[in-house]
């Protein structure tokens, strides 16, 4: 029996998440339901797709991933279940899924109008049953047809020249750190010893490995385990103190 896992924007606080997993434990009690997370900022499509794709690898291949972000709002897209990677994803067709990686998924699927009912709770009436279901051993092709309108998305690449990098801050932690989308794939191939990396004023001219390389209070720099540039403050804000948020600007600048 597959995992479960659910990610949203529910909250822990209300009726909403116990109510989407009664539905599916009500078709199997002996399903293992794992939240990744629940506390997205509502409708943050980006957010959660930075979540998501940062962890669902993380899981075993067959996993089965409910995605309730801006679900209401979903309707007239449409819901899918698609495979990716050996994973299997239920959500609306939001662009959502879209941001999952850089290539499409292997199989995509449009639930029929069978398994679609009128509700004003389509994560719960719609999406966890399927889910559920799926999880037990049916195939996502049991509920619906090949997709042809796949939502597309795009998100944001950094820019790489022999000069330079130039990236954004794509995603903002509990702590204020700032993850960007600069590769460490792309700063190893074109690194060629010297650099500066510029931000705000600030201005570094070397990497960490990790965050107690320097002093609390003190910017840092490094390569993160998802192989993206991170900076921020140690025992601090990084955003707040730097006057940084999502999608501000971040240089890696060459020197030869």
């Amino acid at each position: 029996m597959a995992l479960v896992t659910i990610l949203s924007d529910f909250g822990d606080n209300d009726y909403y998440l116990p109510a989407v997993k009664a539905s599916m434990l009500s078709i199997n009690p002996q399903l293992n339901i794992i939240d990744i997370s629940n506390q997205i900022r509502s409708f943050d499509i980006a957010q959660a797709a930075f979540i998501l794709r940062s962890t669902f690898r993380d899981f075993p291949k067959g996993t089965v991933h409910l995605v309730a972000i801006n679900t209401t709002g979903g309707m007239a897209e449409g819901y899918i279940g698609v495979k990716l990677e050996e994973h299997i994803f239920i959500g609306p067709n939001n662009g959502i899924l879209s941001l999952l990686a850089d290539h499409e998924p292997g199989i995509m699927v449009k639930f029929a109008d069978l398994h679609l009912k009128e509700t004003t709770f389509p994560a719960k009436d719609i999406l966890a049953p399927i889910a559920a279901k799926v999880a037990s051993g049916a195939a996502i092709h049991d509920f619906g047809g090949p997709l042809q309108g796949f939502k597309k998305m795009i998100s944001r690449q950094s820019k790489v020249t022999k000069d330079q990098i130039l990236g954004h801050v794509v995603h903002v932690d509990v702590y204020g750190n700032l993850i960007t989308n600069i590769r460490k794939a792309d700063f190893d191939k074109l690194n060629p010893g010297k650099y500066t990396i510029d931000f705000n004023r600030e201005q570094l001219n070397r990497l960490n490995h990790g965050y107690d390389e320097v002093e609390p209070g003190d910017c840092f720099a490094f390569f993160n385990s998802l192989g993206l540039l991170e900076i921020g403050i140690y025992h601090g804000d990084g955003a707040g103190l730097l006057g940084m948020k999502m999608d501000s600007i971040v240089y890696i600048n060459f020197e030869t």
